[in-house]
């Protein structure tokens, strides 16, 4: 082993494996690194499981055991190259792009009113060509991101103004909370009303400002589960999951039985029961169930490993940056990841109420995976952008210049 400078180290310079890893994790390009690592293993284990899942399903309905996945496969591809081509942009550019987002945002969340369709009791899909469907809300999500970081690092001066909060940031996110509600998407309008509130806790807003807000949030939660029937009826399931197994309690009880078929190895990929029909929405929502039941306990750990790295890098990246929109933007997609991640599993497990909400990069959908791995790849923009990765880039273009001549 030798020095930076070639010389061989001596026994008292070697590396030790802890010095190794803090080298490592305190390498300018680590959140790149990390972020791109944790994503992919997450897509390509999601490829996997969505083509496990699926294939039942898949035959049945379409007559072919690999459409579904395909379809998951072609949003991969589509989603990676976006990720790639964000990951070469600059802050400037998502600060210009921002009114034109949230426009659009607002405009996919008032057709979907008009020309949606309805998919288990939710009428938030438009139908593009063919088999292929789009979800505003999901878009939605980025679009307040984007926006809401920009308009916020515009007025950091005046953040204790309630003013500032009021006009128009707070109308904006509750204008698309009632918009996605009137859908009866609850779970996403949940995780835009977590990303507005962490955006402004790294603010730095005001602690009345979340306790008012908080207040809110749970009797609004409290009003719209009593006027649902479908809502309520979620809830008491959660509540006292065992009162109706064969009725509304069946899907998380079957969720959990496959999970406890799994063991600690797992079954084998493949070769999940609870894919032929008893658990209901096994690629998508509950596709965490199948991925215990067929690779065990090792395979849902892999699960919240991975998704814990994600969220590391996105938070250690937010820590780390001095410009006010990026520091906002990483917060707002790190919470958008994290309390989504969180939630399907919480849901699975049967610690949470059911949602309906994806397992970020993992369950079968473009609607959802698309947005974030555009969202991942802003992120990667703005790590490539700290000035010591800068510095980093810039060594490793001059060294390959020098190997070539």
């Amino acid at each position: 082993m030798t020095t930076t400078d070639g010389a061989p180290r001596t026994r008292s310079e070697q590396v030790t494996p802890g010095g190794r890893m803090h080298l490592l994790f305190n390498h300018p390009l680590s959140s790149y690194y990390l972020l791109t690592a944790a994503t992919l293993l997450l897509l390509v284990l999601g490829l996997v499981m969505v083509l496990s899942a699926s294939s039942i399903l898949s035959f049945q309905t379409m007559g072919s055991s690999y459409t579904l996945a395909e379809r998951q496969l072609l949003f991969a591809v589509i989603g990676v190259v976006l990720m790639f081509l964000s990951a070469r942009t600059s802050p400037h550019f998502w600060k210009g792009i921002a009114p034109a987002l949230v426009g659009f945002a607002f405009i996919g969340l008032l057709a979907v009113l008009v020309i949606g369709v309805t998919v288990n009791g939710q009428k938030n899909w438009i139908d593009l060509v063919g088999p292929l469907r789009f979800q505003p809300s999901e878009f939605a999500k980025i679009a307040l991101v984007i926006w809401g970081a920009d308009h916020l690092s515009r007025n950091r001066r005046e953040v204790y103004s309630w003013k500032t909060l009021l006009i128009p940031v707070l109308p904006v996110a509750l204008a698309m909370m009632v918009l996605i509600l009137m859908e009866g998407d609850f779970g996403n309008t949940f995780l835009i009303a977590l990303i507005l509130m962490g955006m402004l806790f790294a603010m730095g807003v005001p602690r009345k400002f979340f306790y008012v807000s908080g207040g809110l949030m749970l009797f609004t939660t409290w009003v719209m589960t009593l006027i649902a029937p479908y809502r309520m009826s979620r809830f008491t399931s959660w509540l006292h999951p065992g009162s109706d197994p064969l009725g509304i309690g069946w899907q998380v009880s079957q969720g959990q039985l496959a999970l406890g078929t799994g063991g600690f190895l797992g079954v084998g990929i493949g070769a999940s029961r609870e894919k032929w029909g008893s658990l209901p929405e096994a690629h998508t929502d509950f596709i965490y169930s199948v991925i215990g039941e067929e690779l065990g306990l090792v395979g849902t750990l892999t699960v919240l490993v991975l998704l814990a790295a994600l969220a590391f890098a996105i938070f250690r990246l937010a820590r780390n940056s001095k410009d006010p929109f990026v520091r906002l933007a990483t917060v707002g997609v790190g919470v958008w990841l994290t309390a989504q991640g969180l939630w399907n599993v919480g849901s699975v497990l049967g610690l949470l109420p059911i949602t309906g909400v994806a397992l970020p990069l993992v369950s079968y959908g473009g609607s959802s995976l698309v947005p974030t791995l555009v969202a991942i790849g802003m992120l990667l923009s703005f790590a490539r952008q700290e000035p010591a990765a800068r510095s980093a880039l810039r060594r490793k273009q001059t060294a390959r210049s020098l190997r070539r001549r």
